[in-house]
């Protein structure tokens, strides 16, 4: 089967990745973050990516550099940027121009008139404007003639060692029945995917430690670490951020499963001095072996969250981050740090994004061999 992908609002191709792996060919991924371009590149080698914005993208445009005809397009998927639904975003509203980017998308769904669509945001979609942007996908979509349906998927029921929740709507407009992914990981199934599945094979760091692309500390552990480390022997962006003097001697104080309430109230920033015992429970959280990792952001900022390492005195490094997305290790991630940290955290994670493939590539193959959903 020719199963074809194009990928809006792409970044660095978490969700292309994911459904390369379920079977689909990324024809084309569309951004305009440079590094995660580069990084696209990289590890797309046979997409092509266009960066612009995606107002400035032409349906003749996207025909030509993909080869495909309007219609032939199998998914069309795409993120609009979240930050404008983020329940971190205390400005959020329907007034911000990053919430009306998925009418771009709908624009390119008219044009392209691909057979499937995927579009996966933050939670704080549904509570913006009363919910009034989740309708208007769904209705304009509909009025389109695609049937879509929304829900709320939690990576780590997919092999994601991460607590992350994101709506993610799937729609066709073949009638070919709309599916989510069924969990495969959960109480009853698989366990979940920990934090020492994710990065215990990863080598110790000192705080601000860059040696460069290095060997793994151990032999792989677990399908996990198989499944990232294929075939390698030295993993690249694997840097400790470096911490200022202070910040070292809180994290000190901090042991497994801790946060800033283990720290010395001397030592305490000003602002936390203040805070409530019951507040701000992930600030200065420092992970444990056995865990989850909390959602990874595009910054792993120990003041706003649980980014310390379980064992040592550092935050997480960039690879270990995109571990915590289930980023294979091939994946490398190209510009500054700063950059490399907002591509991992902005990404679907790729197992997410193959769960969500192999769903559709399912339905597609029980559709061609099924005369009446052939028929529909």
């Amino acid at each position: 089967m020719n199963l074809t992908a194009v990928d809006l609002f792409c970044g660095a191709g978490g969700l292309s990745a994911g459904l390369e792996m379920a079977g689909f060919r990324v024809l084309a991924g569309v951004d305009l973050f440079e590094a995660a371009g580069k990084t696209f590149e990289a590890t797309h080698p046979h997409a092509t990516f266009i960066g612009k914005p995606i107002e400035d993208l032409t349906i003749c445009e996207l025909l030509e550099v993909t080869g495909l005809k309007r219609g032939e397009l199998t998914i069309l998927a795409g993120g609009p940027p979240c930050q404008a639904y983020s329940v971190y975003n205390h400005q959020r509203g329907m007034h911000d121009s990053r919430a009306t980017l998925f009418r771009e998308y709908l624009r390119i769904v008219e044009g392209m008139q691909p057979e499937w669509i995927v579009m996966e945001n933050v939670m704080g979609i549904y509570s913006i404007a009363g919910g009034a942007a989740v309708r208007t996908i769904k209705d304009e979509l509909g009025a389109l003639g695609y049937d879509v349906k929304e829900k709320v998927l939690k990576a780590e029921e997919y092999g994601v060692p991460q607590e992350r929740r994101r709506v993610v709507f799937i729609g066709n407009r073949v009638g070919a029945p709309v599916r989510h992914p069924e969990p495969t990981h959960g109480d009853g199934l698989i366990p979940y995917t920990t934090i020492k599945d994710a990065i215990g094979d990863l080598a110790p760091l000192e705080n601000g430690q860059d040696l460069g692309p290095i060997p793994y500390a151990t032999s792989p552990s677990g399908d996990f670490q198989r499944f990232v480390r294929g075939n390698r022997r030295k993993v690249a962006n694997h840097a400790a951020p470096r911490l200022g003097k202070v910040n070292v001697e809180r994290l000190a104080h901090i042991k497994p499963g801790g946060s800033w309430r283990d720290i010395p109230f001397e030592l305490l920033p000003a602002g936390m001095k203040r805070a409530k015992r019951s507040d701000h429970t992930k600030r200065y959280g420092r992970m444990t072996w056995e865990g989850l990792s909390c959602t990874v952001l595009t910054k792993c900022d120990i003041h706003w969250g649980a980014y310390i390492h379980p064992e040592q005195d550092r935050a997480v490094s960039v690879r270990e981050a995109a571990r915590l997305q289930a980023f294979p290790d091939w994946f490398e991630f190209s510009g500054s740090k700063t950059d490399q940290y907002v591509q991992v955290g902005n990404a679907v994670p790729p197992l997410l994004g193959r769960a969500i493939g192999m769903t559709i590539f399912d339905v597609i193959c029980e559709a061609r061999t099924s005369p009446s959903l052939a028929a529909a």
